[in-house]
């Protein structure tokens, strides 16, 4: 069966940050002896007009600025991105412009010339309001500068803003736990990203992992915090995320849903759909500063076929992150397989009740997306 075209989106990577976090397993490097910021750029734009052959004459949708620490740059150097961006490729009326920012290097004027430049929702990595937990996670801000970031933010003229939030931290407890929410919705953003510590490999924390609290203490935190977001207007979309009415992530939905996106940048994934090859392309750029700058070298650094065979779990590990229903159509639309060829796989979830079936779509039940791995075990 033949592929559809699914929306497409662009994320653009800057690696650099001020310092590097114990927990981070990001492509990030720590500022040693300043920031190439001009001929990076140059760079990007160079990667984006390489990769212009797979926008197949779609509008981007969305545009993610991830790192590292993006707001390092200058409001200037993000504004010639921008425009630099546009030049090449057209974005829908309605594009979300996200870019990620550390409440220590948001001051109004800089991020006032970040909105001038095109950005239409900040990320905030707040993480704690305790003073205790961010010095324990690296963080170079305040809880005060927390504060003022996100003040800052909901002044500025923007479609939405998002927070950062970790639960689960070092001897943390639920009262702890729910005092940092409750700071986080006193500050009133629209999104909010609520997601627990996991210790991954390759980090200063998995060299020397930090006592972290149980599980049981785990989910008491997960249903308290829940609940609270709920009776504050939060609505849960996404294994990780809440938001208020109409100020869900578009970016992330088109990456859950599926969709396409470009990856521009040191370490970007893209994903991009080949109706005439009937198939699904994985890109990943090379991952060093120095190699990716590298004038000789292509920035691309692997490339391939995502197999028949993988597709299923491939979808299903991404559809079902939202807790939306899942259109049954979506499924063969996106990866050019017969609904059929998921047939026992959905009948064993659906026995085991981690998912229901209507008519027309698929719906992640509460026990599934609590138990979302044992769920998506039938899709491999």
């Amino acid at each position: 069966m033949s592929l559809q075209l699914p929306p497409l989106s662009l994320y653009i990577h800057i690696p650099w940050c001020i310092q590097k976090c114990p927990y981070c397993d990001f492509n990030s490097h720590a500022v040693k002896q300043g920031i190439p910021e001009q001929e990076y750029i140059s760079h990007l734009l160079d990667d984006l007009t390489q990769d212009l052959s797979w926008v197949q004459d779609r509008a981007i949708q969305s545009i993610f600025i991830g790192g590292g620490t993006p707001s390092v740059f200058t409001a200037a150097g993000i504004a010639r991105l921008l425009a630099g961006v546009r030049s090449r490729v057209q974005l829908a009326d309605d594009c979300e412009v996200t870019m990620e920012a550390n409440p220590g290097t948001f001051e109004a004027e800089r991020f006032a010339g970040y909105v001038a430049a095109g950005v239409t929702r900040f990320s905030i990595g707040v993480q704690s309001f305790q003073q205790t937990q961010l010095t324990a996670l690296g963080r170079i801000h305040s809880s005060s500068e927390a504060i003022q970031a996100a003040q800052l933010a909901a002044k500025l003229p923007l479609h939405s803003f998002n927070l950062d939030l970790m639960h689960g931290l070092p001897g943390q407890s639920l009262a702890d736990a729910m005092a940092d929410l409750q700071q986080a919705i006193a500050l009133e953003p629209p999104h909010l990203s609520w997601y627990q510590l996991t210790i991954e490999p390759n980090t200063a924390f998995a060299s020397r992992p930090p006592v972290l609290p149980e599980d049981e203490l785990l989910w008491e935190i997960q249903e308290h915090g829940h609940q609270l977001l709920q009776a504050h207007g939060y609505q849960q979309y996404e294994t990780s995320a809440y938001a208020k009415a109409g100020h869900q992530c578009q970016h992330n939905l088109n990456y859950w849903r599926f969709g396409d996106y470009l990856g521009i940048g040191c370490g970007a994934h893209g994903k991009i759909t080949l109706p005439k090859n009937n198939s699904i392309l994985r890109t990943s750029k090379i991952k060093h500063p120095k190699g990716y700058m590298d004038l000789t070298r292509s920035y691309l650094d692997l490339q391939r076929i995502v197999a028949a065979d993988e597709l299923p779990f491939e979808f299903f590990m991404n559809r079902f992150r939202l807790l939306e229903p899942c259109p049954i159509s979506d499924f063969t639309a996106y990866t050019g397989l017969p609904v059929e060829t998921t047939s026992a796989a959905i009948q064993q979830a659906i026995k085991l009740e981690l998912l229901q079936q209507q008519t027309d779509h698929w719906q992640i039940s509460s026990k599934g997306a609590r138990y979302l791995n044992d769920l998506l075990t039938h899709f491999i």
